[in-house]
């Protein structure tokens, strides 16, 4: 069903506007009668975070802005679906046009800058499936006109707290202007202070809710240096690596849309994000887990990520040019990889090529 759907759709959605198209997927997935994928091989079962993923490979925050559809994510065979990202009111965005496909590089730049519902819309989604099954994330993010954007977050932190797997503090966005500078180790230092006191406040009522931050790939190493130092120092859980890029490979083909501003996501990213994860990996020393993201678009690339230092991967572009398939293709290949390396668990491919990557030159 899938996959006849996938080979129907994909040329159709193709054909659109991409924030149309992007839409009108989302509405499928409301009404279509999904069966829920066959149970994943137990040696793809993750843990992580103290949560307990099926398998590794989850859907990154953008594609379900707004928490209209993650059960339906889930059926389809994702581990674990991060909604959001979520601001605390609601607001339009940037004014379209504002997402932007690179057909000849399998890549796109979006800069949406957070629209979303809001907090009392996304709180209300996800407060009636609250019971059911799967991991849901939230994506936390500050609103673009906050006079406070950390209490922004602590404010989220405390709505979603009950109905939250766990939390993504989104301090990486390119979209809303100068949000990226939280990155910078005084303002994360507070901010990150701020909101694992507004965890533990929340925590008798909803439990212990992982804490993770996503950083950009275009952070200098002294600058990830100061990054990871924060993080540890906070005991965050964990860190996704990364969000979409402000660089322009010299590499592009489709010249004239690569001129958009906005962040860069997809293929191009690939080298970039999973170089910047392996030194991720080697800051972190194992004081928490990574999530990789950043142009995984098939098998091989997922594995690389998970080399490179990923216990979980993240895809959103790879699916709008290899569609619902895409993630099959992966498990599969995961699944093949570890009876090829006679390994009985994932956990065992971590990092492995990571000090190695390290050391090679930088990706142009």
């Amino acid at each position: 069903m899938i996959g006849f759907f996938d080979r129907l759709s994909r040329p159709l959605l193709r054909a659109l506007d991409p924030e149309d198209a992007h839409a009108l997927a989302i509405k499928a997935l409301k009404v279509m009668p999904l069966r829920k994928a066959p149970a994943d091989p137990a040696a793809l079962a993750v843990r992580a975070f103290g949560l307990d993923f099926p398998n590794p490979v989850g859907i990154a925050a953008g594609f379900d802005k707004n928490a209209e559809v993650p059960d339906a994510l889930l059926r389809l065979g994702f581990g674990f679906v991060e909604v959001g990202t979520v601001t605390p009111r609601p607001q339009p965005g940037n004014p379209r046009p504002r997402l932007f496909r690179l057909e000849a590089d399998q890549g796109v730049i979006n800069r949406f800058g957070f629209n979303s519902d809001g907090a009392p819309s996304v709180l209300a989604r996800l407060s009636a499936r609250a019971r059911r099954q799967g991991i849901v994330g939230v994506n936390i993010g500050a609103n673009k006109d906050s006079a406070d954007r950390a209490e922004d977050y602590v404010r989220l932190i405390e709505t979603f707290a009950p109905v939250a797997s766990y939390f993504t503090v989104n301090v990486s966005s390119p979209n809303t202007p100068g949000l990226r500078d939280l990155q910078q180790a005084r303002a994360l230092d507070d901010l990150l202070a701020r909101v694992v006191d507004a965890r533990e406040r929340v925590r008798p009522r909803s439990g212990l809710k992982p804490l993770l931050v996503k950083v950009a790939p275009d952070l200098t190493l002294s600058e990830l240096d100061d990054t990871v130092g924060v993080a540890r120092k906070h005991r965050v859980d964990g860190m996704i690596v990364g969000n979409t890029t402000i660089a322009r490979p010299a590499s592009l083909r489709a010249r004239a849309k690569a001129a958009e501003a906005g962040g860069l996501s997809g293929r191009p990213l690939f080298k970039l994000s999973t170089r910047m994860l392996a030194e991720t990996f080697v800051r972190a020393e194992g004081a928490f887990p990574l999530i990789g993201s950043g142009g995984i678009d098939s098998g091989p690339t997922a594995i690389a990520k998970i080399r490179a230092g990923a216990t979980l991967v993240q895809l959103y572009t790879g699916l709008v040019y290899r569609g619902v398939s895409l993630l099959g293709e992966i498990k599969t290949d995961l699944a093949a990889a570890l009876k090829r390396g006679h390994r009985d668990s994932l956990a065992s491919m971590v990092g492995v090529d990571a000090a190695e990557m390290t050391a090679e030159s930088w990706p142009g």
